[in-house]
């Protein structure tokens, strides 16, 4: 899918190695791990430590919480099931997801939760593929009574407790109200995690298991998963949300011990993954190769055009972006892509330096992913410190606009 054979300039990648080593010599992120790729060409950079005071030195190897840029990665298994066959895009999820037939949809985005009218059609594959099956963080709403609710019912990852095991999960789901038609809307992350519920009614498999067998194993993604074995452990760092106020550093999640320590009741796929540098580069590349990886095929090339390339309709399109320009004080800037694939935001317009095509996804627990189909670029930035306050948001920006000026060509 490339169309540019050229790789990087020395002086380029000098540039962004002093650029991302002052990210962290700043004290405001204890670490970091960036790789870049290009044709036959990919260069790793680490830098600073595990522990905000000190640790373990970052290392190529290092296991991060990967958040939403799991959504890419985690879709696959999905669009595999659609290459066998076993799921067509416009058939209805009833028949696996009974407890989302016969759809009420509020009357209005800030109602009550009784006031609705029935559902115009039912959910569809290509609904949830998409994220427009009526339901998701909606971050102009926040305080409605259905965003209550969805907060209320655990479906949501990064609160207090654990999200449920996937049948609870889905039959809480079942009690809500849609916010809006299927089909109408763009939403964000609930889409992604009824995808790990349908791929696993479909195979009766664990969503973890069949996304092993048919991406993360033929990937050679060894370090892939939804927690940490104990074996692994040691490479995996706290997981830092630092106060919005006076920056101190707080752990979020404790390596040992903590929520990716063991095997999770819900593998989500909207933010559950950890992984690390060299398995999202194999992963990326494999979507720029247009399916294939080392010459055997994992995806087809049909596929993966239409997990890259927008699938948005422009009504759907003007809510994603009108969540990405008014949203720049929650985000700190990221977003502001234009379309939504499948799991990942495509760029339809030239914002920044990235050019038009470009796909992936950002991680609230400070990580970014993109690969470019004009440039052959693949980018993978992976910190420990959670985007409650900007540094990783300002690292990705640095990241990307100094990888874009190291291209030879």
């Amino acid at each position: 899918m490339s169309t540019s054979t050229g790789g990087f300039s020395g002086s380029g990648l000098r540039k962004m190695r002093d650029v991302l080593a002052g990210h962290v010599e700043s004290g405001r992120i204890p670490g970091l791990v960036a790789l870049v790729s290009r044709g036959e060409e990919t260069h790793v950079e680490t830098f600073g430590t595990f522990r905000h005071d000190g640790g373990a030195p970052m290392s190529r190897d290092t296991i991060f919480r990967m958040a939403s840029t799991s959504k890419p990665v985690a879709a696959a298994a999905a669009m595999a099931l659609v290459d066998d066959c076993k799921l067509r895009m416009d058939d209805t999820v009833d028949r696996w997801l009974p407890e989302l037939a016969d759809r009420q949809v509020l009357k209005r985005i800030d109602g009550p939760l009784d006031e609705t009218v029935p559902a115009r059609r039912p959910i569809t594959v290509r609904d949830v593929l998409t994220s427009t099956f009526g339901l998701g963080m909606d971050m102009t709403a926040l305080g409605a009574p259905i965003m209550n609710a969805v907060f209320e019912q655990g479906l949501t990852p990064n609160l207090p407790e654990p999200m449920p095991e996937p049948d609870e999960w889905l039959r809480r789901l079942g009690t809500l109200p849609l916010m809006h038609q299927p089909g109408e809307r763009w939403q964000y992350q609930i889409s992604n995690d009824l995808l790990g519920v349908l791929v696993a009614r479909v195979t009766g498999q664990s969503y973890e298991a069949f996304l092993r067998e048919r991406i993360f194993e033929p990937l050679g993604m060894k370090d892939t998963g939804f927690h940490v074995p104990a074996e692994k452990i040691d490479r995996l760092p706290d997981l830092y949300a630092p106060d919005p106020g006076t920056g101190e550093f707080h752990v979020w999640d404790q390596a040992k011990g903590g929520r990716w320590s063991a095997a999770p009741a819900f593998q989500g796929g909207g933010g559950g993954l950890v992984s690390t540098a060299d398995d999202y580069h194999a992963y990326f590349r494999m979507l720029l190769n247009g399916g294939t990886h080392e010459g055997e095929r994992v995806l087809s090339r049909p596929a993966v055009e239409l997990m890259t390339t927008n699938r948005l309709t422009p009504e759907q399109q003007a809510a994603r972006h009108e969540m990405a320009v008014n949203n720049v004080h929650l985000s700190f800037g990221q977003g502001q892509h234009g379309g939504w694939g499948i799991g990942m935001a495509v760029r339809t317009y030239r914002g920044d330096y990235a050019p038009v095509g470009q796909f992936g996804w950002d991680g609230g627990s400070g990580t970014s992913t993109y690969a470019d189909p004009v440039t052959g670029l693949t980018g993978v930035l992976l910190t420990q410190v959670g985007m409650s306050v900007p540094n990783a948001a300002w690292a990705f920006h640095d990241f990307w606009t100094t990888a874009y000026q190291s291209l030879t060509d």
